[in-house]
């Protein structure tokens, strides 16, 4: 910052008399489509690849070891996080990593026909993760910058919301798409070429569209060169590790998502997989209308209630309640591995009760890390925390597929319920202050 500007207050703080909507447009003129375009790549790296995977007859233990590796990045994350802070604006950086984004999806399109596809698809996929996981960093900041905390709370609905319908898109439209295309008379690495290559032109003119509309908050500025030493670089991150009760922080981050890390990973292929192997037997078309629509659809409107809840009666009396939402309803893919129903109805509507209550557990875990992640370092100390959150998704899933393979899908998701104990524990041992995350009255 030249010497003639007065100093910016730090993020997450507002100019006396200024208000975030003062300095932005309306939020619904952003958030959505933000965050829709926040969930396309990760839903496509860690999502839809077992999909192409496993039409291309890629095995489930490969499959899981290889696309849950796709996680480092967003585990790792947090080392480059305060360079986020330091150079730079985060509208600048979102809109740069949106472009690449879309370019990295277009390389997967042109490495699905070609010879071994295995490894060239999963180098694209890499650097699509990393460009993704920067872009989490600026988008996540862009998005705390720009609200308060009772419109966080309002918001996480919202962005919930059009994070999930970028899933559906993916995990419900690519899907179908490509088994539409298959039934056609295409090959699966031809099909998935179209698909990819469609999705890879929409998403880069989106970026275009994020170049011109976003706002540009008052307070996102370059810091000044005196804050861009190497000094700030280890300020943030020390004042991320002296924060009170941080290995109750660490460990909840870590175990919250237990299990639906290993579920995660083979879901899908439990829906493709034939019967005679555990599996339900439906088709690409099938799984996209269940898994990647309905059970989506399902998933957006717990999101929405949950953040709803959070911001009328605070995160702490919502806590448990959300938390119960999000296990319990796992039972329902114990119930098909057992079951085997026939029914595309039956199997859909135990896929959306089953993503209704996850969508109501993951706004108390996201509210929890903007709690934690409050203070002046926020971009980068959010980031911090879905590095951690990345990192409980990561491990369990690279082995979930070998244990799936010993133990069969029932006993598998048998063995999920059991997994929720650790994230009972830590939801016990971590502390939320009295009405965080209320909306308060107007002053």
């Amino acid at each position: 910052m030249t010497a003639h500007k007065p100093a910016s207050p730090p993020a997450g703080s507002l100019a006396a008399g200024s208000s975030p909507a003062a300095s932005l447009s309306s939020p619904w003129g952003w958030v959505p489509s933000l965050y829709f375009l926040q969930g396309v790549p990760y839903m496509v790296v860690m999502m839809l690849s077992t999909v192409i995977y496993k039409n291309m007859s890629v095995s489930n233990t490969d499959v899981a070891l290889y696309t849950s590796g796709l996680y480092l990045p967003w585990v790792i994350k947090p080392l480059w996080s305060p360079l986020v802070e330091m150079f730079g604006t985060k509208r600048l950086w979102t809109v740069v990593l949106q472009l690449g984004m879309g370019a990295a999806l277009a390389a997967v399109a042109l490495t699905l026909p070609m010879n071994h596809f295995f490894q060239l698809s999963l180098a694209m996929f890499w650097l699509m993760a990393f460009a993704s996981a920067s872009h989490d960093i600026a988008a996540d900041g862009f998005y705390m910058l720009g609200l308060s905390q009772h419109q966080q709370a309002a918001f996480v609905g919202v962005r919930s919301t059009f994070y999930r319908l970028a899933s559906i898109a993916c995990n419900g439209g690519m899907v179908w798409l490509a088994g539409e295309l298959h039934e056609e008379g295409q090959d699966w690495a031809q099909a998935w070429r179209m698909v990819l290559a469609t999705a890879a032109a929409v998403f880069i003119g989106l970026a275009a569209y994020h170049a011109w509309r976003l706002p540009r908050p008052a307070q996102d500025v370059r810091p000044a060169p005196a804050d861009r030493q190497g000094g700030m670089f280890l300020t943030i991150f020390a004042g991320f590790f002296r924060k009170p009760g941080l290995a109750v922080i660490i460990g909840f981050l870590l175990l919250y998502r237990f299990p639906e890390a290993q579920l995660l990973k083979l879901a899908a292929p439990f829906l493709l997989d034939p019967i005679d192997k555990g599996g339900l037997g439906l088709d690409n078309k099938a799984v996209g209308l269940a898994y990647g629509t309905v059970g989506l659809l399902a998933l957006t409107l717990g999101g929405l209630l949950g953040g709803w809840i959070i911001s009328k009666v605070g995160l702490k009396r919502a806590l448990w309640p959300l938390v119960m939402a999000m296990h319990l309803p796992n039972l329902v893919f114990v119930a098909m591995a057992w079951s085997h129903p026939g029914s595309l109805w039956i199997i859909s509507g135990a896929l959306a009760v089953e993503q209704f209550g996850y969508g109501l557990g993951f706004t108390a875990y996201l509210m929890f890390m903007i709690h934690v992640a409050d203070g002046p370092h926020k971009t980068a100390h959010y980031a911090l925390c879905t590095g951690f959150m990345a990192l409980g998704m990561m491990l369990p899933g690279m082995w979930s597929g070998w244990l799936q393979s010993q133990l069969g899908y029932l006993h598998f998701f048998l063995w999920v319920l059991v997994a929720a104990v650790p994230s009972l524990v830590m939801t016990a041992l971590i502390r939320v202050p009295d009405d965080f995350g209320k909306k308060q009255p107007e002053a």
